[in-house]
């Protein structure tokens, strides 16, 4: 097809309805020009910008592009986070390889591209943001909407389309390896969080991907893959809700299923979930896109299909409508299950109508579609410098790592006013990576590198301290590596310690992937123990008498053993970034009064898994059980080094109907000497329903911000619908009965308890209803 002709076509006609411009490609194309949209290549960018080369993994078969070209391709899969390569470099690559798509096929269409940027964009040089369990730290959807909003503009400046997050996965058994990757313990909060990253990602043009849909995350015993076995109502009430959210409110384009079977039935082959729910019900209109390999497991892994053919039908037919990270099943063995007549080609033109609206959104099928990106526009013939972390970028980073950081204990020897010696243990005391989570592109792809430097500045906790308490004699000693079985360093560390003031111990994680590191995919625990020796090398510094302050960088919650009583302070960082070192030491010395709250609860013991605050009756401590699964520190704890009281709490009604609402308000004064941050949480408690239910839950929160002295008003309105769970019938009711509104500081820390009895006769709800509470906060 020439240019010319290529312009008159209809869809590339604007002024055409959109609808009727996929209508007309679709009629122009043939079965594999067709099935080459529903597929990515894998491919590495060029690190002298020329065009990209498929990346060959294991898993792939190799991929001919002269061959695949000519009938188009749907998406190119990470060509900045594959390796690194210079952002410039990388952008030209991009721009070339583009150019080559288009002119390869007749109907000049370009990939759609996409890239992982779960904790910041993965790409060498690249910002390196807090991990999302650090996000839900924070209870500060704005901050996460706006760091959102600059990584997408990262990624569209250099030509990327669409990206691989948020996970929305709940915590369920803080063993899993991901849990670093989640939000947090509660659906409400993930929710939340992951909804405000979803509007800064799509407003900035780039299409924002809901991941893992459904499951992922209550794997049997925290192992990764492992089944599932929950029940429609845990997955109805607490592993839905925060992707039901998500697409009702912030314009998501695209889901990723789960890897899961859930009892028996993969989520890459369940209609009812993909179409039926994802769609028919809930109204999403994007693409569902496979996890990497997901479609081929439905073979290899799940055993539910006895060929590739089958896996690629059964996934096609499900709802499934791009193959992912490359072209595998959807591609000689898709078109073979057609041509022998096993499946419907209108299913390929099902996908392909959602692929192809996609597409003409982004503006790829428009006749001005120009495969340069807006930071190679007017860069002349030489290759810029682009700078993806630049001080803004910085400075996002820096206060979302202060906000995160939660004090979880104190005996009031923080903030270290004077602390003329301080012995720095342990092995995340003098390294960058106890910042950084596996999706960090220095952990997740520059491991694999060690010859390339690492790209980013990031300091150390010791370079931190050494800046903040620049008067100050600190010694550090390592005393053991994170995941290690050695204690000949606990020596040094314990006559270092002997020496000084004040010790604190930086412990915890290293991320990595498949069991490189204590935490990430595959990264399973057995027990939430420190990893290696760390719990015997912090019993021994505390047995010393020393006062010991320990920092956790860590990607999921540890129990603590003595150091939940005998620490004289702790302090838990989720891996924060690389300006986490800075937030630490501002935390230590008061510089930064912390204000962070655990998303997930601290267990009291490392064995007592799996356990959450959300745990009906009988999944609490009991008499009936030697086990106590009671959490040291609970969901939504977090000290201040201000003192905050709460009073006047009170309610318009004691009654409301089964469709009316109740407004609740608590006063909440900072009578400290210093400005603060108080989390004002709101949690329902339902004492007697017709099925269990947990203690408690979460449904609004408030972060109030006062100065000293300063008092706020914060309001809640309650409707009924917040009150609604899966009832016995499958349907989500809203039951009349008595409830209490619980405000307080924590899960385990509530500061008024008001009744509220709903009247009226049960009425069912759906996907429409009121998902929040309306909620203010005024100056008294």
């Amino acid at each position: 097809m020439t240019e010319t002709t290529l312009n008159d076509a209809p869809w590339r006609d604007t002024a055409t309805a959109p609808e009727e411009r996929v209508e007309a490609l679709i009629g122009a194309m043939t079965l594999r020009e067709k099935v080459s949209q529903l597929v990515g290549v894998w491919v590495g960018a060029n690190t002298e910008g020329g065009e990209v080369a498929p990346h060959q993994h294991e898993m792939n078969e190799a991929v001919d592009l002269d061959e695949l070209l000519p009938h188009g391709l749907g998406q190119l899969t990470r060509p900045f986070g594959t390796a690194p390569v210079e952002p410039g470099l990388g952008a030209l690559s991009l721009q070339r390889t583009q150019e080559r798509i288009a002119a390869a096929n007749r109907f000049g269409i370009p990939a759609l591209v996409h890239e992982e940027c779960l904790a910041g964009f993965a790409a060498w040089k690249a910002t390196a943001y807090p991990v999302p369990l650090a996000w839900g730290a924070t209870f500060n959807p704005d901050l996460v909407r706006t760091m959102s909003t600059a990584i997408g503009s990262d990624l569209r400046s250099v030509g990327v389309h669409q990206g691989l997050a948020p996970v929305l996965d709940v915590v369920r058994d803080a063993r899993w390896g991901r849990v670093e990757e989640t939000i947090g313990e509660d659906p409400y909060l993930i929710g939340t969080i992951a909804t405000a990253y979803v509007q800064g990602l799509e407003q900035a043009g780039i299409v924002a991907t809901l991941k893992h849909f459904v499951g992922y995350s209550a794997s049997k015993a925290g192992r990764n893959l492992a089944p599932v076995s929950i029940g429609e109502r845990e997955r109805a009430d607490v592993l839905l809700p925060p992707f039901e959210m998500a697409v009702r409110e912030s314009g998501v384009r695209s889901v990723m299923h789960a890897y899961t079977d859930i009892d028996g039935v993969p989520t890459a082959a369940d209609a009812s979930l993909l179409t039926s729910l994802l769609r028919d019900t809930w109204g999403f209109d994007g693409t569902v896109v496979a996890d990497y390999f997901g479609i081929a497991f439905l073979k290899e892994l799940h055993r539910v299909a006895a060929t590739l053919g089958e896996a690629a039908a059964a996934a096609l037919t499900a709802g499934v409508d791009v193959e992912l990270p490359t072209v595998h099943t959807f591609g000689e063995h898709l078109i073979a299950e057609i041509d022998g007549g096993r499946l419907d080609e209108g299913l390929v033109d099902r996908a392909l109508r959602r692929v192809l609206r996609q597409k003409l959104d982004l503006g790829l099928l428009d006749p001005d579609w120009s495969p340069v990106p807006s930071a190679l526009r007017g860069s002349g013939a030489g290759v810029p410098s682009i700078d993806l972390d630049p001080p803004g970028n910085r400075a996002i980073a820096s206060e979302l790592a202060e906000q995160s950081i939660v004090l979880v204990s104190n005996n009031g020897i923080l903030p270290l006013s004077k602390a003329p010696r301080i012995a720095l243990i342990g092995p995340n005391a003098d390294t960058h990576r106890a910042f950084l989570g596996c999706y960090s592109f220095p952990a997740h792809v520059g491991e694999q590198h060690p010859d390339v430097a690492m790209g980013l500045t990031i300091p150390t906790v010791a370079d931190a301290l050494q800046r903040e308490f620049s008067e100050s004699d600190i010694t550090i000693a390592a005393g053991c590596t994170v995941d290690g079985t050695a204690t000949t360093g606990f020596d040094e560390a314990l006559a270092v310690a002997g020496g000084s003031d004040v010790v604190v111990a930086v412990l915890g994680d290293r991320a990595g992937l498949f069991g490189r590191g204590t935490s990430g995919e595959g990264c399973d625990a057995e027990s939430l123990a420190l990893p290696g020796v760390q719990q015997q090398l912090l019993d021994a510094l505390i047995a010393t008498g020393k006062p010991v302050v320990v920092v956790l960088l860590t990607g999921r919650p540890y129990a603590l053993g003595s150091a939940a009583r005998g620490a004289a302070a702790v302090v838990q960082g989720f891996f924060p970034g690389e300006e986490g070192a800075a937030a630490v030491a501002g935390v230590l010395s008061g510089r930064t009064n912390p204000s962070g709250r655990l998303p997930v609860s601290i267990p009291g013991t490392p064995g007592a898994q799996p356990s959450t605050y959300l745990a009906a009756p009988l999944a609490q401590s009991s008499g009936v059980s030697n086990i106590d699964p009671t959490a040291a520190f609970a969901f939504g704890h977090g000290l201040s080094y201000t003192r905050f009281t709460w009073h006047d709490a009170g309610s318009t009604a004691d009654t409301a109907a089964t469709d009316g609402e109740v407004t609740v308000t608590m006063t909440v004064t900072n009578e400290g000497e210093r400005d603060g941050v108080e989390v004002v949480q709101l949690y329902l408690h339902d004492p007697v329903a017709s099925v269990v239910r947990p203690v408690q839950r979460l449904i609004g929160y408030a972060r109030v911000e006062l100065a000293a002295g300063a008092s706020a008003r914060v309001a809640f309105t309650v409707p009924a619908d917040v009150t609604s769970f899966t009832g016995r019938d499958g349907a989500r009711i809203v039951e009349p009965g008595a409830l209490e509104l619980r405000l307080g500081a924590s899960s385990s820390d509530i500061r008024a308890a008001l009744p509220l009895d709903l009247t009226g006769t049960v009425r069912t709800v759906d996907h429409t209803r009121r998902l929040h509470c309306d909620v203010r906060v005024s100056a008294v």
